[in-house]
């Protein structure tokens, strides 16, 4: 079988967003596994590690409740809840000290009004809804032919690049705010805060690859729509 140029451009484009993902959920498996195993010198667990940062910040409004699943964790803006797997909520390790600091960050942002917290918070309801209608309009324009499939295809990438950028320095500013309240409560020691680093680091590359990824999809569709043109 022959392929033209723009197959084989897409299916090479194809691979290396695949590559980058999968590159990246490996080094994070990797460096939370390592954390995993170390016991932190506070012996605090997740939750208590949550609390004193919280209560240190003023926030002793916002909840510590534990969450079903792995790596589950996330700060819920609405309910000002901050929700941690078991592994992190239960745990006196590294990983999930450092985990429970990140997800505290994200408080501390809300509380002081993050710009780009603020803007994703408002423009999570919009992506919600393009999406919904673009999936919707995407069975449909199914048979419609490829070219109908290509372009709703495109636009709701873009739309989820667009949330991607925004969400990205939201990732990165809460780490370094976690950074900041383990070393101004004495939460980790030197040693610690070398793996505590890495594995928020680890986290925040995830999220780089995901919008490379996104970026190469968008191309690759934005070719192959070029070639049906």
């Amino acid at each position: 079988m022959i392929y033209g140029l723009e197959t084989l451009l897409t299916l090479f484009i194809a691979l290396v967003s695949f590559i980058i993902v999968i590159a990246a959920q490996a080094y994070l498996s990797s460096t939370y596994k390592k954390g995993k195993e170390i016991l932190s010198r506070s012996g605090l667990s997740g939750c208590e590690v949550a609390r004193k940062i919280l209560d240190s910040n003023g926030l002793s409004d916002v909840y510590v409740v534990q969450t079903e699943g792995i790596l589950s964790d996330h700060y819920d803006p609405r309910r000002k809840v901050v929700r941690l797997s078991k592994d992190i909520f239960h745990g006196s390790t590294i990983a999930a000290t450092a985990v429970a600091a990140h997800e505290c960050g994200h408080a501390i942002q809300d509380k002081d009004g993050y710009m780009f917290m603020r803007i994703r918070s408002k423009i999570v309801p919009v992506v919600n809804l393009i999406t919904y209608i673009g999936y919707i309009v995407l069975l449909i324009s199914l048979f419609a032919g490829i070219t109908g499939y290509l372009k709703i295809s495109i636009l709701l990438i873009a739309v989820t690049l667009v949330f991607q950028l925004v969400t990205l320095p939201v990732e990165f500013d809460a780490s370094k705010r976690a950074l900041n309240e383990l070393n101004r409560l004495a939460l980790t020691s030197p040693k610690e805060k070398e793996l505590s680093e890495k594995v928020l680091k680890a986290a925040a590359l995830t999220y780089v690859a995901s919008l490379i990824s996104i970026v190469l999809d968008l191309l690759r569709l934005v070719i192959m729509l070029n070639d049906r043109e």
